[in-house]
């Protein structure tokens, strides 16, 4: 796994900055107001931090930004950078700020002087969560960041609440690594063993293979599978940090997906290796709450399978039969990880019967079609539940949109010769998929979908990741659980 850049909490010690390697740093509010500790670190760099927090620089930069000052005189960094935030800042303001750091430090240590300012914790967690780079298939990996000293009163709870915070890093670095691993190095044997591998967190992982998923009748999940050497899998993982009815998370795992017999066009296939995204936010979510011992009682189960051509493979107009006995035609191979989720879901709710159920999916390009790059695509069945996801993603700052649900939809997916066909035709692609799910659905079970096929993976950095995989929903989810399944 990547690692994480270290960071530590420390007391105020101005003396110890004219010292400090690496960077710097010093928050400052928005009308430039030292705070005493500030005052003395202007008085180390003669001046130049006064001087800059003056500047018509400073005055245009946004809120959570930073100025450098490269070389100060009189100290031992190679640089000093003046962050812009308020004493009492928003929680996206102080991770923005965190991660604003990060990029100025690269891979240089940080020491920061948060004297007086609210959220380090938060701060920290931008931090760690910007400095993410996917190096492993480098033959030279990159260094992990130099480790970061924050300054601040209270660094005792400060630390304490960043121990948390970091348990969601880990997570959210976990995702990013299992998206962004190449098929060739992660495939369905080896994703499997990266989940055994969670048990040293304390998470029970059961891996359940082909013979077994034949017995079960897993016949939809299995037949996306047939064009593959690749064996199908579907992986179980429990964190019981409660009693009762647990949440349960599902993820489409299709670690490569060419669109089988209706094949892909070339332009773009490379980034299907990403098409396992819904597996790897839940694998994250379950190693974030292993790691901070969550009272709740969670279960992540996961659909593992490679979308091939082949002799072997599944042909259009083939027609399968899902665990839950409906039968399916098969309209278009490419319409694949509602098949992997439909029998997963309807396992999931047999074996667990779960007090919700969430799925996560790259599902449909219809939906990037609608929400761009910005929100993952929210249906479900349950007002309250999907208010409460809503709320949570809000907090979190993971953009997700509420999308609808409705009969219409429903009847796009008739089929004159199975009970259900995988696909509706081109209008409102992303909605048809979710219906198709709901059918996979028991009565009284509150259940979200998440197409996240726009946020899973993107082409330009965000606030708190480089560009590429982002591992969205980890924090959501994780804040989901907090605030909704956790007990006291």
């Amino acid at each position: 796994m990547t690692d994480l850049r270290e960071i530590t909490f420390a007391d105020v010690d101005i003396e110890a900055l004219a010292g400090a390697s690496g960077r710097v740093a010093v928050l400052i509010p928005a009308e430039g107001t030292l705070s005493p500790a500030a005052r003395r670190l202007s008085r180390l760099t003669k001046g130049a931090v006064a001087r800059a927090v003056e500047s018509e620089a400073w005055e245009k930069l946004e809120v959570g930004a930073v100025l450098s000052l490269a070389w100060p005189a009189g100290m031992s960094a190679e640089g000093v950078d003046l962050v812009k935030l308020p004493r009492r800042p928003s929680v996206a303001e102080a991770r923005k700020a965190g991660a604003a750091l990060a990029k100025a430090a690269g891979k240089a240590g940080v020491t920061l002087l948060a004297e007086g300012t609210r959220r380090p914790a938060q701060i920290a967690l931008g931090l760690a969560l910007k400095g993410y780079a996917f190096t492993a298939r480098k033959s030279e990996p990159a260094e992990v960041p130099a480790a970061a000293v924050v300054m601040c009163k209270g660094a005792g709870e400060a630390g304490e609440a960043y121990a948390t915070a970091r348990a969601v890093a880990e997570g959210v670095f976990f995702t990013r690594d299992l998206v962004s691993e190449p098929t060739n190095v992660l495939g369905t044997v080896e994703f499997a063993a990266r989940l055994e591998a969670l048990r040293e967190t304390g998470l029970e992982v059961e891996v359940l293979e082909e013979d077994r998923l034949e017995e079960m009748g897993m016949g939809a999940l299995l037949g996306v599978g047939m064009g593959s050497a690749m064996p199908s899998k579907v992986v179980v993982m429990r964190w019981k940090g409660a009693e009762g009815a647990p949440l349960a998370l599902i993820g489409k795992g299709v670690v490569f997906d060419t669109g089988g017999i209706s094949l892909k066009p070339a332009a773009g296939m490379e980034d299907m290796t990403m098409d396992m995204g819904g597996a790897g936010v839940v694998s994250g979510v379950m190693k974030t709450l292993a790691l901070r011992k969550a009272k709740a009682h969670v279960v992540g189960m996961v659909g593992l399978v490679e979308n091939m051509p082949s002799d072997r493979a599944q042909r259009p107009g083939d027609i399968v039969t899902s665990m839950k006995g409906d039968t399916i035609e098969v309209i278009n191979t490419d319409a694949e990880g509602r098949l992997v989720l439909a029998d997963v879901m309807w396992h999931a709710q047999l074996s667990e019967e779960p007090a919700a159920m969430i799925d996560l999916a790259t599902l449909t390009g219809a939906c990037i079609i609608a929400l761009g790059h910005e929100n993952a695509g929210v249906f479900s069945n349950d007002d309250g539940l999907a208010g409460d996801f809503l709320a949570a993603a809000e907090a979190e700052g993971e953009g997700a949109w509420r999308l609808p649900l409705g009969k219409a939809y429903d009847d796009q997916l008739k089929s004159l010769k199975a009970d259900i066909k995988n696909v509706g035709g081109r209008p409102a692609g992303a909605i048809t998929a979710a219906q198709f799910l709901q059918r996979f659905v028991k009565d009284g079970t509150p259940w979200i979908h998440l197409d996240i096929a726009g946020v899973a993976q993107v082409s330009a950095e965000t606030t708190l990741s480089p560009k590429g995989a982002t591992g969205w929903g980890v924090m959501a989810l994780d804040r989901l659980v907090r605030d909704r399944f956790e007990q006291d």
